[in-house]
Parts: structure tokens; C-alpha cells; sequence
């Protein structure tokens, strides 16, 4: 059977990992199944709503690769759809218009409270037959006995009582349609068959199953995923990494990265940890989603970004890396000779951000390179001087296309003649092509940099 989903974000603000992660498991439930994913603008709160934000989400979604098919919906678009529906329930008798003032109704929940009852509306409009008129709203004629039940695809069977509901209000004052009448609409005439959606909205579900009901459609299938928490259990908040997902991608972290770790986060298949795209695709189904909160762990995505920088293609890393190199005016930014920069650091760099600061020592003209004082004064010694100095013939004399291999094996040859450790010259040579004393391995650096940039600046760092 061919399934539909949806994501359906509220544009105040830009996509937070929460959203993203009922984005993806959406996606890749319509894809396991061979359905459709669809997007939905809940954009109804006119003074939060901004095209700023809605731009945000689609473009975080689009570089999450979960873009939605065909075009979005927006509900700021159907008020007059609502609307009619709202008319038609009027007509059968199940809404009915209210005159009560919201004091009025928090009276009602003032006195259930006192009685040790439901805090809830108490229907004092129900059977009076009142019509339009200014500040009334509709309400829904929840039934006043019975069960609503249904099957959550995470949590399983779910249950309430109907006499534990409010009726409802489904057209404000105001004219406006509410959330839980204009979800129904939409995802009926969207054709959506499962809804994947957080735990906050669990208490929303019988309500729009009875909307459902009333309008004779069907019901779909709903799953409520829980909440993520930072690492001190407490709700996830900025502090623990709640970020928009566009700051993920200017921290440095690849989009598959991303994907794998929110699927994890929540979504199981045994223990595997790393999950290919097409692997995620064939394997996911919500009875493996889990039932309990899901802790947010910085160093985890870490570790999957590392791993995901370690397997890209070069010549992808190193499209990416100028944007995420600072003050680039001087640097020699060529793609080629940064596809040749990027073997070298893939095994080391966590993100795209350290990977750029890595690569700054190479990019750098031999007047630019900035010299790390300490290294300078504990490795540019005068013995080491004097064998820099004997060495740079050795390298004037090597080839321009001599390998790292040739390189490493004539200075080995050099320290042998003066029976000499490698240590000898490693940290001084390393100080004079880098500045500091942590970098890629020597020789690959040295070929890399290239015979002419290499002697310059073991000479600049002669004359220091």
C-alpha cells in the first residue's frame, strides 16, 4: 500500500533539531513504503509567521536532502477552506455557535477545579441553537460518552475517555479556523494516510479523530515520537545544542552526518551506528522507534561528522572549505591544490571548521606564515639551524615532482651520514613549513606545498 506523510512546521523561526528529526523520520517512512512526503506551512499566526523563516526551513530541509514533493501548502491560503468546513459541521449538527467569554469559560475550569472535576468548558451553549453573531465562536459537540481509541505507531494502543474532552473550539471570534480543525482539513485533502509527529501533540490526537469521524472521513495513522533532552535530561535548549540545523552546516557538519545521528536519535536497528542513506531507506519502520526521551550528545555527532569527513571525496571537501575558511584575501584558494590539501587532513579533522584552520598553514604565501614563538625558540635551535641549513641543498637538488617517499627516504640518508634520529630535524623542519609543531605528516606536507613554496620557507625561517 502506498503511504503519504508530511511535515508540517509553523514559520516562527528557523528549523531546530527536534523538527528535523520528525522531518526525517517522515520522509523516511514514505520512502520505506514507497509513498509520498509532503510539506505543509502552518503559517496561521500572521504576527509570528515571517517568509524569512519559511525560507529557513525549506532551504534546512533541502540541504538535509528531505525537499518535499510537488509544492507546499500553506495554510494562511485556506481560511476560506476551513471555513466551509466549519459551515458544514454547523449543518449537521455537530458544532454549534458559543457566546460564552473566555472569563466566563475560565470560571467554568475555576469552579470543575474546586470540585475536584475536569477543568474544562461545561457545554452551556451546546443545545441552545444560538447562530452568528460578533465575538461568538463555533465549538465542537464532542460526544459526551464513549472511548476514543487508537493505535500509536510508537506507543500502541492509546485511549480516552470522551467525557474527558472539551468541546472544542473550531472558529475563534474572530472568524479564524483553530489548529486542530485546519490539521484535519489539510491532511485529509492532502491524501495523508500516517502522521509522525512529537509527543506534544498526543493530546490533540482524539480530538481530531472525532473531527474525522464527524466529517466521514478516514483516520489516519498516528505515531508520537518523544521529546529530545540535553545531556542533563533537562528539555533540550541552546545551550545543549538545540540550535537552527543551518548552524550545524556553518559549525562544520557534513548533512549526511546530521541525518545519521538524528535518525539514532530515537531509531534503532540493532547496533549499528552508521547508517548509509539507502541503508536508512530499507530499514526504518516506526516499531523500532523508541519510547522514551533521547539524550543529545554533542560528542556523538562529532564523532559521525569525522567519519563522514574521512570518507568524502576530496574534491567535495574541498568545494566546501572555502566557505568556512576567515579573512581568504591573499590565500591561494585554487580547487585543485585544495583536493590536494584535503587527504591529508580527512583523518584528523572532526569538522569542516577544523579542517580550515588546519589547512591555513598551506594556503598562506612564505611572507604570511605566522610563526608560533614558543616553537621557534624551543625547535630553531642553533644545531638545528646548522642542519636545515646542510639540508636545503639535498631538497634544491630533488626533483619538482619528487614524491614524499624519495623526500622522507633522502633526509633518512642524510641523518644516517651523521648518525643522527629523525627527531633531530623533525619538530625544526616541521616549525619551519608550518609555524608550529602540530601538522600532516612532513613529507606529504612538503610535496603538497610544493619544492618552491617548501625552500622558501625553510629559508624565512632560517632568517627568523
Amino acid at each position: 500500500m502506498s503511504i503519504t506523510t508530511r511535515f508540517a512546521p509553523s514559520p516562527t523561526g528557523y528549523l531546530h533539531i527536534g523538527g528535523a528529526r520528525t522531518a526525517l523520520f517522515s520522509w523516511l517512512l514514505a520512502k520505506n513504503k514507497g509513498g509520498h512526503f509532503l510539506l505543509r506551512v502552518e503559517d496561521t499566526d500572521r504576527e509570528r509567521s515571517t517568509k524569512e523563516a519559511t525560507d529557513a526551513i525549506i532551504q534546512a530541509m533541502a540541504w538535509l536532502d528531505l525537499a518535499a514533493e510537488g509544492t507546499a501548502v500553506f495554510q494562511s491560503e485556506r481560511f476560506d477552506i476551513y471555513n466551509s468546513h466549519i459551515d458544514k459541521l454547523l449543518e449537521n449538527g455537530h458544532a454549534y455557535w458559543c457566546e460564552c467569554t473566555p472569563e466566563q469559560v475560565e470560571a467554568m475550569r475555576e469552579k470543575a477545579r474546586a470540585e475536584g472535576k475536569k477543568p474544562k468548558y461545561d457545554g452551556r451553549c451546546r443545545e441552545r441553537g444560538l447562530g452568528p453573531g460578533a465575538g461568538r465562536v463555533v465549538r465542537f459537540k464532542t460526544p459526551q460518552d464513549g472511548v476514543t481509541a487508537f493505535h500509536d505507531m510508537v506507543k500502541g494502543p492509546t485511549a480516552v475517555q470522551n467525557a474527558e474532552m472539551d468541546d472544542m473550539i473550531l472558529r475563534r471570534g474572530d472568524g479564524s479556523p483553530t489548529y486542530n480543525l485546519a490539521v484535519v482539513v489539510d491532511d485529509h485533502e492532502m491524501g495523508v494516510t500516517h502522521v509522525l509527529r512529537g509527543d506534544d501533540h498526543v493530546a490533540n490526537t482524539p480530538r481530531q479523530i472525532l473531527l474525522y469521524q464527524a466529517f466521514g472521513w478516514d483516520v489516519p495513522d498516528f505515531g508520537h515520537v518523544p521529546m529530545i533532552l540535553g545531556p542533563d535530561k533537562a528539555k533540550l535548549s541552546k545551550r545543549h545544542g538545540a540550535l537552527s540545523v543551518m548552524e550545524y552546516k556553518n559549525m562544520g557538519y557534513l548533512p549526511e552526518a546530521l541525518v545519521n545521528y538524528l535518525a539514532r536519535l530515537g531509531w534503532s536497528h540493532g547496533d549499528q551506528e552508521i547508517f548509509s542513506r539507502a541503508e536508512l531507506v530499507e530499514l526504518f519502520s516506526t516499531g523500532h522507534l523508541g519510547n522514551s526521551p533521547s539524550v543529545f550528545d554533542i560528542k556523538k555527532l562529532e564523532w559521525l561528522n569525522a567519519h563522514y569527513i574521512k570518507e568524502a571525496a576530496p574534491e567535495r571537501l574541498a568545494a566546501l572549505l572555502p566557505e568556512f575558511i576567515t579573512e581568504p584575501e591573499g590565500l591561494k584558494l585554487d580547487p585543485a591544490y585544495l583536493a590536494s590539501i584535503v587527504p591529508l587532513l580527512q583523518q584528523r579533522a572532526k569538522t569542516l571548521v577544523e579542517m580550515a584552520e588546519m589547512a591555513r598553514f598551506f594556503l598562506l604565501p612564505t611572507d604570511r606564515l605566522v610563526y608560533d614563538e614558543k616553537a621557534v625558540a624551543d625547535q630553531l635551535k642553533p644545531e638545528a639551524r646548522q642542519l636545515l641549513t646542510e639540508l636545503l641543498p639535498l631538497y634544491e637538488a630533488a626533483g619538482d615532482d619528487s614524491d614524499h617517499k624519495a623526500l622522507e627516504a633522502a633526509t633518512q640518508a642524510f641523518l644516517d651520514e651523521r648518525d643522527l634520529k629523525f627527531k633531530a630535524v623533525a619538530q625544526p623542519l616541521r616549525v619551519a613549513l608550518t609555524g608550529k609543531t602540530a601538522s600532516p605528516g612532513l613529507f606529504e606536507t612538503m610535496c603538497v606545498l610544493g619544492k618552491g613554496e617548501s625552500l622558501a620557507r625553510i629559508k624565512r625561517a632560517l632568517a627568523l
